[in-house]
């Protein structure tokens, strides 16, 4: 199946002007917080892709974590984070295609993007996310874990086809529904913890 060329940037500002984002929970997601509260080197490079408003990259800021970095299609969540973190560098904003974008990162972490990208671009983002980690870097966050929409994001899936899709590679570490999800996300995500799997 081709890839839905529609879901393009212009679809994604869109979006974001007509408040259609019933994805945006207005605060950092509770399991990646306690994730990050349990990360002890603030050094690390870190990739929020398809970050949106970017809660979890403003959470990451506040506590330390400088070398972070958010990337998304859509200009408006990007500006709007830049006026709420005004000392954020201007070169840790990016607006780009997230198959087109080029780095190195300790960490990427994964936060309702996976469900917005179509489908058939699944395998993709598998061999994307391998090649922008670093030796032993990690893809972790949140997956859904139940069916949803079929013509437009976001799009659900199941623990069965993510370790089909994941494990040639990464290490799949965790992959377990999260016990902290927010009440009205409870027993649908799959908390992930995966490690970078060297190819070469």
């Amino acid at each position: 199946m081709a890839a839905n060329t529609s879901f393009d940037n212009k679809y994604w500002e869109n979006r974001y002007q007509d408040k259609l984002t019933g994805w945006d929970i207005g605060y950092a997601s509770t399991p990646l917080k306690e994730y990050i509260d349990q990360l002890p080197d603030k050094s690390i490079k870190i990739l929020i892709p398809g970050a949106g408003n970017a809660y979890e990259a403003g959470y990451l800021w506040e506590e330390g974590f400088v070398n972070t970095y958010i990337l998304d299609f859509a200009e408006s969540p990007l500006s709007q984070f830049q006026q709420k973190y005004p000392q954020f560098p201007d070169s840790q904003l990016i607006q780009d295609d997230f198959f087109l974008h080029e780095g190195a990162y300790d960490l990427i972490i994964e936060q309702t993007f996976f469900c917005a990208i179509d489908p058939s671009l699944r395998s993709s983002y598998v061999k994307k996310t391998n090649r922008l980690l670093k030796r032993n870097g990690k893809l972790v966050g949140l997956l859904w874990n139940k069916p949803m929409n079929i013509a437009n994001p976001p799009f659900g899936g199941s623990v069965e086809e993510y370790q089909g899709l994941f494990e040639n590679d990464f290490e799949i570490r965790i992959m377990e529904t999260a016990h902290n999800s927010i009440p009205p996300r409870q027993g649908n995500e799959v908390f992930i913890n995966f490690q970078k799997k060297d190819l070469n």
